[in-house]
């Protein structure tokens, strides 16, 4: 029986050992928005007992964190940072000492390599069928191949950076995938393996949810970085700094880059299979991601209409800190120092700022492209307007300070 894992845990419960295989691997067999009462009811337990495990702090932090992810449909908390587990996920934080800037790459890199090494395993798992996970609307050979080209370019600068492309030697997309999944399952560490492990709980068992999940966690792995690196642009600017200001907004214009190809990976989903999953996301929406309106702040105060939109209504946290001036953006930074700013330095600093407000914008407008071929005319699954709602905010000017030209920006390009 299904919950009979749980029951048996129950009685002598460890966070050590807690059955977290069998727990996912039923999530897996009916997907998340049909798992029985009963299951939910036991894990609601599991929960319950948290306050009275002993253990290792990092071992009841995961099962807190798994449990929450796991019951927030059941508890009304569905949202999309659970859909996404990113409480599961190894992201920096905006808040991380700043001498941990630096290193937020690498921490990403690793991350990024990681999820979508992944997917590719199981879009090729599947194609060889080796596993019956999410069964339904399997991809054609060919779509598996494109979502391993697409995948690969994604991940082919950090798996440079991280030194695992040494000895890569295929150069069809199928079978150079299968070398670099073997690769990063090599390199990962049991805590970086369990994390990706619980962090995907589909609502259905549509095949393409699961490379859909994977690419958002990856994008969010991307607003994560950019989020730590122009708070470091701030940092350093203070310290008149513009070195190393350039060098963080230099870094955050090649991860907008370099993630492009996973807009590609995306539009290889079967328009069927997305929408048949969608039925049962309502309540999580891209518009609820706090890491993008961290950036959307931290580039520039966003002005009181923005504040009092749905955007930032749906990311609390963030809107109050907006609010109460916790946060000094750029734009602000900018103005207070360039007069101190030699002409040299502040052509390079506004150099950098335009090459990644154009980054910025080719973004959303490819975002915004994307969901016109998904969803149509549908309204989004955050109780937001859908694609109007991305055909208006697309091209909201990323700085104040300086301006991307019309000719200049994607969507004034013909």
């Amino acid at each position: 029986m299904f919950t009979a894992e749980v029951q048996s845990w129950l009685h002598a419960p460890d966070p050590k050992r807690f059955p977290y295989d069998a727990v996912v691997r039923h999530f897996h067999s009916v997907g998340k928005h049909f798992v029985p009462t009963e299951l939910l009811d036991l894990l609601a337990e599991a929960r319950d007992r948290l306050p009275t495990l002993r253990g290792p702090w990092t071992h009841v932090r995961t099962l807190s964190a798994f449990l929450s992810t796991a019951l927030d449909k059941p508890d009304k908390q569905y949202d999309y940072p659970t859909y996404l587990a990113l409480s599961l996920l190894p992201l920096p934080a905006v808040d991380d000492p700043m001498d941990q800037a630096p290193f937020a790459r690498s921490r990403c890199d690793r991350l990024t390599v990681q999820l979508i090494a992944d997917t590719l395993a199981f879009e090729i798992a599947a194609g060889d069928r080796r596993t019956t996970l999410l069964p339904q609307m399997r991809p054609s050979a060919e779509l598996v191949t494109k979502r391993c080209k697409h995948g690969l370019r994604a991940i082919q600068p950090a798996l440079r950076r991280l030194s695992l492309d040494r000895g890569l030697s295929a150069t069809e997309p199928v079978a150079l995938a299968r070398q670099v999944c073997s690769v990063v399952r090599a390199d990962i560490a049991f805590a970086e393996q369990q994390a990706l492990d619980l962090s995907v709980l589909p609502v259905h068992t549509a095949h393409d949810e699961y490379m859909f999940l994977r690419v958002l966690q990856a994008f969010e792995t991307t607003f994560a970085l950019l989020a730590v690196q122009l708070r470091g642009v701030v940092a350093a600017l203070s310290e008149l700094d513009v070195d190393r200001a350039v060098h963080f907004l230099t870094t955050s214009r090649a991860a907008l880059a370099e993630s492009a190809p996973l807009f590609s990976m995306l539009a290889t989903m079967q328009v069927e299979s997305f929408r048949t999953f969608r039925q049962f996301t309502d309540g999580a929406s891209a518009i609820q991601s706090r890491n993008y309106k961290l950036v959307e702040a931290l580039c520039r105060q966003p002005d009181r209409l923005r504040v009092d939109s749905p955007a930032f209504h749906s990311v609390p946290d963030v809107r109050q800190r907006v609010l109460a001036g916790h946060f000094v953006s750029l734009d602000e930074r900018y103005r207070a120092v360039r007069g101190d700013l030699s002409s040299a330095d502040r052509d390079r600093l506004t150099g950098a700022m335009k090459e990644f407000a154009r980054a910025m914008l080719r973004w959303r407008n490819t975002h915004y492209r994307l969901a016109v071929r998904m969803l149509g005319e549908a309204s989004g699954t955050g109780y937001t307007e859908g694609t109007p709602y991305l055909q208006a905010v697309r091209t909201i000017p990323v700085f104040e300070t300086v301006a991307v030209d019309e000719q200049e920006s994607p969507a004034g390009r013909r």
